[in-house]
């Protein structure tokens, strides 16, 4: 219960601290809707091939936004001098790790709602898939990019190229979820006749994101440690 607690303290802390300055949430913002122009302006919305490119937008934007937030997360508290003190407080490492999942977490679903609809809207995309799955698809598809991308950040931190490193080290780690994310995400939203395949998919991102976060869960107090 006290892990817990304390890693909502932590969370708490970070987004309270991100409400006051507004750098981490706004930039996410900002590239999500400036990527979408991009695309648009690439693409022509009207044509309906152009709608076979939208699961993968919205998972470039999850991905490169996600990287923007995962960078300042633990920078923020290795310039300020915090994370020692966070160390030697009675509190354990994997509380610092949830606490931080749960902010970077909580910062890309609000990226992912802002985003998202406004894809739709400057695509004109008309929503004929399954609202729930897809939902669910950006929901274990990003818990398992910001958990990962989360452990990898504070390895990454100590690191005096840790902003070029964090993507070396998280994409290769992170593949299987995003192929099986975009993957998914085609299948429900053009095509739910081929449902059972997204579920395949769903079942390996799942799978995937509970034996990472056990990892990362176990590992994380050797990594801060460090």
């Amino acid at each position: 219960m006290s892990l817990l607690k304390n890693a909502l303290y932590i969370a708490q802390k970070d987004l309270y601290s991100e409400l006051k300055t507004k750098q981490v949430l706004a930039t996410m913002i900002i590239f999500a809707g400036l990527t979408i122009l991009v695309f648009s302006f690439a693409f022509d919305p009207s044509n309906n091939t152009t709608k076979a490119v939208i699961p993968g937008v919205i998972w470039v934007i999850i991905v490169f936004s996600g990287i923007l937030g995962l960078n300042r997360s633990f920078l923020s508290e290795q310039k300020n001098d915090t994370m020692q003190g966070l160390l030697i407080s009675p509190m354990d490492p994997t509380s610092i790790y949830l606490g931080k999942f749960l902010a970077n977490f909580s910062m890309m679903i609000i990226v992912e709602l802002v985003a998202v609809p406004f894809l739709f809207l400057l695509f004109d995309f008309k929503y004929i898939g399954s609202l729930p799955y897809f939902i669910f698809v950006l929901f274990i598809g990003s818990f398992g990019f910001i958990s990962i991308g989360t452990f990898l950040a504070s390895l990454a931190a100590n690191s005096k190229s840790s902003e070029m490193l964090l993507p070396l080290l998280l994409f290769p780690v992170t593949a299987p979820i995003l192929i099986g994310a975009v993957q998914a995400t085609r299948i429900i939203l053009t095509n739910l006749e081929k449902l059972p395949d997204a579920i395949a998919w769903i079942q390996l991102i799942a799978a995937y994101d509970v034996i990472f976060f056990v990892l990362c869960f176990l590992l994380i107090e050797y990594v801060l440690e460090v």
